[in-house]
Formats: structure tokens, C-alpha cells, sequence
């Protein structure tokens, strides 16, 4: 399912963690871990039964509003429950980290929602189209033990995440470049107009098609591709190769800026947070 901390697990959770950049490391502005609020039942507990899924386990304070967190709620958030038993029939009680991932979460929603962000169906069955292939969410609760309810929620909320993700960022980020298709024969000297394009595509106004040659030799792309013999019409599959390695250092440059700007504003409304985590598990 589309949690953002978790990093196994399957590509569900990947493909949100990419769009919405989270960033580890985060400071929060008043942490208590084994805090105060803790039930005696969890006292050095490691398991919990399945009558026990919705003991407290956390709690956190925004914007004057206090909510407790359940054991049930961060392991249906990360890796879901049917996948979290144990052969015993019980659950490891959540470690701390993924705790705090899931309030970090939960913040950021609720931070979109006080600025007035909402979701359409269309925009959740977008976001299920491009990153599942479905906009079924039976099928997707079904291919991740989930329940229906579960999948709804995850997927509602990384909507709503992604969307106030786009209107605090000032830096845009452009799609990821697609690698080149590799030849048959696997010969990187292979040429082919396709490669031509795909490379005066990625090189853009650095590339004067009417002269069929560079604009000029200022430009990223000439540094790096000067040494390859390209026209409108005929470029390498090598020349091909470099070029994407140019396009994806660009974007890299493009997302690391985006990620800083979007940990700041994580750090932002962690600030205005209190956490307390009941559990010491690691």
C-alpha cells in the first residue's frame, strides 16, 4: 500500500515514496520516546495478541487537537496486518521509527486538509491508473492483504499528500528521462534515427535541427556528446546511453533541490508537533 516510510514489502510502497519524497532524519520539535502517556501493558512487551491491535501506542498533538495511535493503525499503514502475523498468531509491536512515520503522515494530511486540500474520484482513479494499473480498489487490497477500507484510506491520503506536495513546492519536477532502448544485437556502435531523436529530444533547444548540429558548444549535452557523430537522422546507441546519463544527472540536480525544499517543509509542521511513542521497540 502507498506508505511512505516503509521500503519493503513491494513496489506499492516505492512508488509513493518517490512521488512524495519524504526525507529521514527529520527533527521534531518536542519528541518524547517511552514517553509519559504509556500504557502499563506495554512495559518491555515485544508482541502483541490480536485482541491487543488497539492498544495505544502513540500519541501526538496538532494544532491543539491530541489523537492516540494504535498498534492496528501503524501496522495496517506499513506492512498490513494479514502480513505482520507472526506463525504464533501475534504481532511484533510496531518499532519506533515506523511509529513516527506513520504521525508524520498523518501530520502532513491534516496540515493539507487545514489549507483546504480535497481529492476527487477522478484524481484518486488517476493516481491508481498510473501507480497501480487499476482503479479497482478491491484488486489492490486483495494483491496486499488489505482491507478495502485500509486501501481506500492509504491511497485517499497519498493523494491528498501529493497534491499539497505540488502547491508548497516552488521547484518543479519534471518526469524521470526513459533509458534508451538497447539494440538486439547489444552492438552499442548501432545506429538508427531513433536514437537521433531520442538524443535531440533530451538536448532540446541545445540541438539546431535546421543545421543539423549543435546550437553551440556551451551546453551539457555538446560537453559530453561532442566526441559522438550525430545528425537529425543517425546517432549511436552509446551516444544514446550518454546522453540519458546527462538527462538523469540533470534530474537528479532538479529532484535533490525538491527534496530539501520538501524536508524543510516537513520540518516546518513537525515543529508545531508533540510526539509521544509509547513503545521502545526498534
Amino acid at each position: 500500500m502507498p506508505s511512505i516510510d516503509v521500503k519493503k514489502n513491494s513496489k506499492i510502497f516505492i512508488g509513493v515514496g518517490a512521488v512524495v519524497l519524504f526525507a529521514l532524519g527529520i527533527v521534531i520539535g518536542r519528541f518524547l520516546l517511552g514517553g509519559g502517556g504509556a500504557t502499563g501493558s506495554l512495559n518491555g512487551r515485544t508482541t502483541l495478541s490480536e485482541g491487543e491491535l488497539n492498544t495505544p501506542i502513540a500519541s501526538y498533538t496538532y494544532n491543539g487537537q491530541t489523537k492516540e495511535v494504535t498498534a492496528r493503525e501503524v501496522i495496517e499503514n506499513t506492512s498490513g496486518l494479514d502480513a505482520a502475523k507472526q506463525s504464533d498468531g501475534t504481532y511484533a509491536v510496531p518499532a519506533a521509527d515506523k511509529i513516527i512515520g506513520y504521525v508524520r503522515n498523518a501530520l502532513v494530511v491534516a496540515e493539507a486538509q487545514s489549507k483546504g486540500i480535497t481529492v476527487t474520484d477522478d484524481e484518486v482513479n488517476n493516481y491508481m491508473q498510473t501507480n497501480f494499473k487499476t482503479t479497482d480498489v478491491s484488486q489492490v487490497a486483495s494483491a496486499y492483504k488489505l482491507s478495502e477500507d485500509v486501501a481506500k484510506k492509504l491511497i485517499h491520503d497519498a493523494v491528498i499528500m501529493k497534491k499539497y506536495r505540488d502547491s508548497v513546492l516552488t521547484t518543479t519536477l519534471p518526469d524521470a528521462p526513459q533509458a534508451p532502448t538497447a539494440p538486439e544485437d547489444g552492438n552499442s556502435e548501432t545506429t538508427s534515427q531513433e536514437y537521433a531523436q531520442y538524443i535531440i529530444g533530451l538536448a532540446g533547444d541545445e540541438w539546431d535541427a535546421k543545421n543539423n548540429t549543435w546550437a553551440s558548444q556551451d551546453g551539457d549535452y555538446y560537453k559530453q556528446l561532442s566526441a559522438y557523430s550525430i545528425s537529425n537522422d543517425s546517432a549511436s546507441y552509446a551516444a544514446a546511453q550518454t546522453a540519458y546519463q546527462v538527462a538523469m544527472s540533470k534530474y537528479s540536480a532538479v529532484a535533490s533541490k525538491a527534496s530539501q525544499e520538501w524536508s524543510q517543509k516537513i520540518n516546518e509542521i513537525l515543529g508545531k508537533a508533540s510526539i509521544a511513542v509509547y513503545s521502545l521497540a526498534l
